[in-house]
């Protein structure tokens, strides 16, 4: 009994203590407890409030009609018909194809993001029906250094879309390669506006293209070249005009591409090279010119050119030219013909042309002068021309009468006795 009595006490004391402890623990749990609570509901009750701000994706993620490769750091987005360009590109992005697209106009600050995308050096833009780029669309890409922008019908291509809105303040533009193939736009949308005079205007804008290395104007119909087309490409290594319609390369100075080392000019209409475009083509140290496919015309005017072709070794493959005109030099090698073969059909000299010329345009004119003449004083000839027929018609009843009386002998006795 005093062994039980004593136990009781202190039983009691151990389970009250037990009780307290298990209040605290209860207390800490549930104080810990509804705050997280509360942090998650507030964050779920946020989540649907994001999603429907309609905020970008957080960096790094791929636009959803676009494929991306961050090993490689490249993003595609081929013929998915977008009408612009994605604002949620990943910043990681190197190569950019947006290529088989409906993006007709591309405007100022096209690709301004935040954070810039500053790691973009290739930017392929073919085929996306492209017709108008604006004045500064890539100046927010300062690592650009490739730009194809082939296989669109440009009909508005801006001064300043290489060198940014301002081109006087502008920085340089980083490109090193600029692709600009078959850029003919339709007949129908040309608006009156040289395509030549187009895209020298871009060319030549300040000097944001000074360290432009490679030019590509194959494919567009161009039917000369302007004027100090390329006064502003010091830098320029590999020119490519293949496959246009030049005729004659007079006017275009290549002095000051002092760095170039190719010059296609293949598939073209030049007839024959002047001595001051082969003087140039010559003080060029490094350049290698292809000439193939052109309509070469071996006349009096070839020799020059001949003479040059076998003395050069600029050209590349100049055992391949051959003569298109006249027919009885067709097919022969250039640099096989001697200046005895060279000669032009004895017709007028050009100055003798000019003036028989001029002659025919006078002579039209006076004869358009006197035409005009005659119909505006229409009624006074039609008068005038009546009066000759009643003339012409008493001179032949005269006549008539005379013939009649001679005739007739009776009346000839009666006219000489009425004379008496």
């Amino acid at each position: 009994m005093p062994g039980g009595c004593s136990r009781g006490p202190a039983a009691g004391d151990g389970r009250l203590r037990l009780a307290r402890l298990a209040l605290v623990l209860l207390g800490w749990v549930s104080s810990t407890s509804l705050p997280s609570s509360a942090s998650s509901s507030t964050s779920s009750a946020s989540f649907p409030a994001t999603a429907a701000s309609g905020q970008p994706p957080l960096p790094g993620r791929c636009p959803p009609p676009c494929e991306c490769s961050e090993a490689a750091r490249t993003v595609k987005c081929v013929n998915r018909n977008l009408t612009e360009v994605p604002a949620d590109l990943p910043p990681y992005v190197r190569n950019l194809f947006l290529t088989g697209n409906q993006l007709a106009v591309l405007p100022a600050s096209a690709f301004a993001r935040r954070p810039p995308l500053a790691d973009l050096a290739a930017l392929n833009l073919s085929g996306n029906r492209l017709k108008e780029v604006d004045a500064g669309a890539f100046e927010h890409l300062p690592g650009l250094r490739q730009l194809d922008l082939s296989h669109n019908p440009l009909i508005d291509l801006s001064p300043f879309a290489f060198s940014g809105s301002n081109a006087s303040v502008a920085a340089p533009s980083p490109l090193v390669e600029l692709i600009l193939n078959r850029l003919e736009p339709p007949a129908a949308e040309r608006h009156n506006r040289s395509f030549e005079g187009m895209v020298a205007a871009a060319l030549r804008a300040g000097h944001a293209l000074r360290g432009l290395r490679r030019l590509e104007l194959a494919s567009n119909q161009l039917l000369y070249l302007p004027r100090d087309v390329l006064a502003q490409l010091p830098g320029l290594r590999h020119l490519d005009l293949r496959n246009n319609s030049l005729v004659s390369l007079s006017h275009v100075s290549f002095r000051n591409l002092t760095r170039l080392e190719s010059l296609h000019l293949e598939d073209n209409a030049l007839k024959v090279l002047r001595n001051s475009t082969l003087a140039e083509l010559q003080s060029l140290p490094h350049v290698r010119v292809f000439l193939d496919d052109n309509p070469w015309v071996c006349d009096c005017h070839m020799p020059d050119m001949v003479a040059w072709l076998k003395e050069t070794e600029v050209v590349q493959g100049k055992g391949r030219l051959t003569c298109a005109f006249p027919e009885k030099m067709r097919h022969r090698v250039l640099v096989e013909l001697n200046s005895s073969d060279l000669d032009c059909d004895p017709i007028l000299p050009p100055s003798l042309q000019t003036s028989y010329v001029f002659l025919g345009i006078v002579l039209a004119l006076i004869g358009a002068i006197f035409l005009l003449v005659l119909y505006l004083n229409r009624k006074g000839i039609k008068k005038w021309m009546h009066n000759i027929r009643d003339a012409c018609r008493d001179h032949m009843e005269g006549y008539h009468y005379r013939y009649e009386i001679n005739a007739d002998p009776r009346l000839t006795n009666l006219s000489s006795n009425s004379d008496v």
